[in-house]
């Protein structure tokens, strides 16, 4: 298992600011933006969003772990400021989502469906906050930071 980094403490203060509502927006917004789902229904998405919950990228791909790795390499190639923002994604929270956020320095998470214990004791290592379940106005979130 690979090893990640913290993300850096500005990028996880500015992450355990998103409400609730700026989550379920961004989720809420996604399927209207997956055109490839819309023609196919079998994609997923992971989408990177403003603080208010406004979507400014998404990227599909049958696979989850190729839709973030998207996702990543168009923030990385726009220049855009992790710290500025959030990703949400499609599919469950599982360890190598997580891992692939650190590593891009994403602060939080939110998914739409479970995470994983792996990707919860991943997230609390790396100071990533973790989502899930976020669907509506529902979301599980868990600030990942230590105490102590």
């Amino acid at each position: 298992m690979r090893n990640v980094p913290k993300v850096a403490a500005p990028k996880v203060a500015a992450a355990q600011r998103v409400v609730r509502q700026a989550m379920a927006a961004a989720m809420k917004q996604l399927p209207s933006l997956q055109t490839l789902n819309m023609a196919t229904g079998a994609t997923h998405a992971a989408a990177w969003a403003n603080f208010d919950g406004q979507l400014q990228l998404v990227r599909e791909d049958v696979g989850r772990h190729n839709a973030l790795d998207k996702l990543i390499g168009a923030l990385a190639a726009g220049g855009m400021d992790t710290a500025q923002g959030f990703a949400v994604i499609t599919s469950r929270a599982s360890y190598e989502m997580v891992q692939k956020a650190a590593m891009a320095g994403i602060g939080l998470l939110a998914a739409v469906s479970a995470p994983t214990a792996l990707a919860v004791g991943i997230a609390r290592e790396a100071g990533v906050t973790l989502a899930g379940f976020v669907r509506g106005s529902v979301a599980w979130s868990m600030p990942m930071r230590r105490t102590g």
